[in-house]
């Protein structure tokens, strides 16, 4: 089986769509398209034809391309099956139970909800498509959710091997690294990672994927259990619930 081929979509100002390619099917998937031009442009470049359109979750951020690139290309759009009204052009919703078919694979479905009350990953291989529940270094805020429900969505990402690559729906990275090094800046692998970050973006590279094992090692998000973090805010003998919930409120206003 051919490995599939992921390629980076910058869209708007800080969004990442991402095209999946399965070569051995001839089917091509975009995650999360923002808007319809740089995918189009991204497709033509490499003579790619579109067949799936895949949205973490609704908002417009991650779904204003859905029409445009359905229209098109006749692309089927697939989506969280719990909150289809909110999906403009939906063919096909998924959750944990359904998973989703592509070429030979079947893509894991993963409910993350928090940032969205219906919020999904997609797992392939060794990809996760994470939208705006993961970042590198960082989580979506709590739209529709809890702290609760956010550490224990980042709680089930986290159960994927270390090597997963991290796709996540924006190019955050420097200041959400900014904001780590607050909390735990006798981080030495934070410390070097903000090193490759600062010079990836001074010469405009994204940052993105991550691994998942890096993200673990640097993400104030997944280390509420953190002595140095729980010291910097005070709450040596608090759950990490309650750590993981005051450090979203800190991101919050930082």
């Amino acid at each position: 089986m051919t490995a599939l081929e992921i390629e980076l979509v910058p869209c708007l100002s800080d969004n990442y769509a991402y095209l999946v390619h399965d070569a051995d099917a001839g089917l091509t998937a975009v995650v999360d398209p923002s808007e319809a031009p740089p995918v189009q442009k991204a497709l033509a470049v490499r003579g790619w034809k579109l067949t799936h359109i895949l949205n973490t979750h609704h908002h417009f951020d991650h779904t204003g391309g859905n029409i445009p690139l359905k229209e098109e290309t006749g692309a089927e759009i697939v989506g969280p099956g719990k909150d289809r009204a909110r999906f403009a052009g939906i063919d096909t919703g998924v959750d944990e139970s359904t998973g989703w078919t592509f070429g030979a694979r079947t893509m894991r479905v993963m409910e993350i909800p928090a940032h969205t009350s219906s919020h999904i990953a997609f797992i392939v291989d060794d990809a996760a498509f994470t939208g705006d529940t993961m970042f590198a270094m960082g989580c979506g805020r709590l739209f529709e959710g809890t702290p609760a429900m956010m550490w224990s969505s980042l709680s089930k990402l986290m159960t994927l091997p270390d090597a997963t690559r991290i796709f996540c729906g924006h190019e955050y990275t420097q200041s959400n690294g900014r904001f780590a090094l607050t909390l735990e800046p006798g981080n030495a692998a934070l410390v070097a990672r903000m090193k490759d970050v600062d010079a990836a973006r001074a010469k405009g590279r994204p940052t993105i994927p991550s691994t998942l094992g890096l993200e673990k090692q640097t993400s104030p998000f997944l280390r509420p259990n953190s002595p140095e973090i729980r010291r910097t805010l005070g709450m040596e003998k608090a759950g990490d619930v309650e750590v993981f919930g005051e450090i979203r409120r800190r991101k919050d206003v930082f």
